[in-house]
């Protein structure tokens, strides 16, 4: 039992969630990986939201409510870390939610729509297609989801997919701690914050936000501003430690 008043009691949990996730076969070993390099980051960002990235939550609430065919895609660390803040921003949000894996098999596909059902997710299920311009499986994706989708949420992704998606024409919205990634400098919009933090302020803004604030907040977005913010937070986050 990881104690409630440990300070870093959010990160642990997460960590655990993430073990187990790979004992059950929804997180693969080099997903664990992934998630410790995050880590990394976000202790550069104190471990907070900060103004930045609350922008770019709000922000990436007004992409996905002006989209008409919004998709969240889900790989394995997500599910595991967040299947109750994924039900909650598709319902907030009327996106539809679809799993698309880089290390993609039968039984962790099975495994990760078990999961997210028991959840209260609805996925979205049926035959996967090779329809995105790339050599592996995240090439696979269903037509009525991903491929139609002009917005999509690829929380923890990587690089070449956002790539390709932008390239097909989509708007990109990633959730991703590094704002150095070939996927943070590639999306749309870039949200630098941990993704349970990241995800319910996203589903806050979609119930809230007015139709005009929406239009503003797309009217004004600026990615490379938004990077290098966070850049400057972690920046300065980094001259206060050695003070």
């Amino acid at each position: 039992m990881i104690p409630k008043d440990h300070p870093r009691y959010r990160s642990l949990v997460a960590r655990e969630r993430i073990a187990d996730a790979v004992r059950s076969g929804i997180v693969v070993v080099e997903g664990a990986s992934a998630h410790g390099r995050g880590e990394a980051f976000d202790y550069l960002l104190g471990e907070e939201t900060s103004a930045s990235a609350k922008r770019a939550e709000k922000t990436a609430a007004a992409f996905l409510m002006a989209g008409f065919r919004p998709v969240i895609s889900v790989n394995g660390n997500t599910a595991a870390l967040a299947a109750d803040e994924i039900r909650d921003l598709a319902e907030a949000s009327g996106a539809a939610v679809e799993i698309n894996l880089f290390h993609r098999s039968e039984d962790r596909m099975e495994a990760i729509t078990a999961h997210l059902k028991a959840k209260g997710v609805s996925v979205l299920e049926g035959t996967a297609e090779r329809l995105l311009p790339l050599s592996h499986d995240r090439a696979l994706c269903m037509r009525d989801g991903i491929y139609a989708a002009n917005v999509v949420l690829v929380p923890l992704e990587d690089g070449d997919r956002c790539e390709a998606l932008v390239s097909m024409g989509k708007t990109v919205i990633t959730i991703d701690l590094n704002p150095l990634s070939r996927t943070a400098q590639t999306a749309t919009l870039t949200i630098v914050d941990e993704l349970t933090r990241a995800l319910p302020n996203i589903t806050r803004a979609c119930r809230e936000m007015s139709p005009d604030t929406g239009e503003q907040l797309i009217a004004d977005h600026d990615n490379t501003r938004l990077l290098y913010a966070a850049l400057h937070t972690m920046q300065e986050n980094l001259t206060n430690a050695m003070d």
